[in-house]
């Protein structure tokens, strides 16, 4: 990546890491728009590794502000899953080579944003409290969290599930993040996917990421997200479309 020949990548790192900022503490789900953005950056399968440091970085940011509000149980019940999918995610990570995981990163997008739609389309607020539901839960939310960053959705769709409050929502998916975000660093670094380009990328970024931090949380409460999710939604169909066709 030569980002001083050409200046598509630091809007597009600029965007992606204002993204990352205003998901993790006033947005959620507009974050997985990060993820194919960096992947017009760097490689798909490097992207990944590069959007880790940016990730925890705004992680820090929403645990500062809503640790208290988490509700442990919660997560309690959700971790051995998510180890699972985790483990099942590196495999893949390891496995794939990056001709094909560019298109499967824009499919995996696709797939997430499918979900969220059906979950507003259909109004599932609410779903049937039973172990089946955890297990699949955080099986898919540790996968998808591994080969893309991408378990937003998921984990949106769980919390909402849930019947969380807003604050309690916040505290909550903060603490998940910087837990499991952290987990995937040695494994991203074994597969050689955190380099030297990337976390140059991160350090000039990381700007970005505290402003949208900033923004999120006085964004948080004031507005209605409603109009502004709908925007986003389109916007990451349409890079995932990208990722797959180009």
């Amino acid at each position: 990546m030569e980002m001083h020949s050409n200046i598509m990548p630091w809007i597009l790192g600029i965007c992606a890491g204002m993204l990352v900022g205003l998901a993790k503490t006033g947005m959620p789900g507009i974050g997985i728009l990060a993820v194919p953005i960096v992947a017009m950056i760097f490689p798909a399968k490097v992207s990944v590794g590069a959007l880790l440091p940016l990730l925890i970085t705004a992680d820090i940011f929403a645990v500062a502000w809503y640790r208290r509000h988490a509700e442990w149980p919660r997560l309690f019940e959700l971790f051995p899953c998510v180890i699972a999918g985790i483990i099942a995610g590196a495999v893949v990570l390891s496995w794939m080579s990056g001709n094909y995981f560019k298109p499967f990163l824009g499919t995996l997008v696709l797939v997430l944003l499918a979900l969220e739609l059906a979950r507003r389309h259909f109004g599932l607020t609410r779903v049937p409290h039973q172990r089946w539901f955890v297990i699949m839960s955080g099986s898919l939310a540790g996968f998808a969290t591994t080969v893309g960053n991408a378990a937003g959705p998921i984990m949106n769709i769980y919390l909402t599930a849930k019947g969380l409050q807003k604050q309690n929502f916040m505290g909550t998916i903060a603490w998940y993040y910087l837990i499991f975000n952290c987990i995937k660093v040695p494994i991203y670094a074994g597969l050689g996917l955190i380099t030297a380009d990337t976390l140059r990328f991160d350090a000039l970024m990381l700007p970005s990421v505290i402003t949208g931090a900033f923004l999120g949380r006085w964004i948080m409460g004031r507005i209605s997200q409603q109009w502004f999710r709908t925007i986003v939604l389109g916007l990451a169909g349409i890079a995932a479309l990208r990722l797959i066709l180009w």
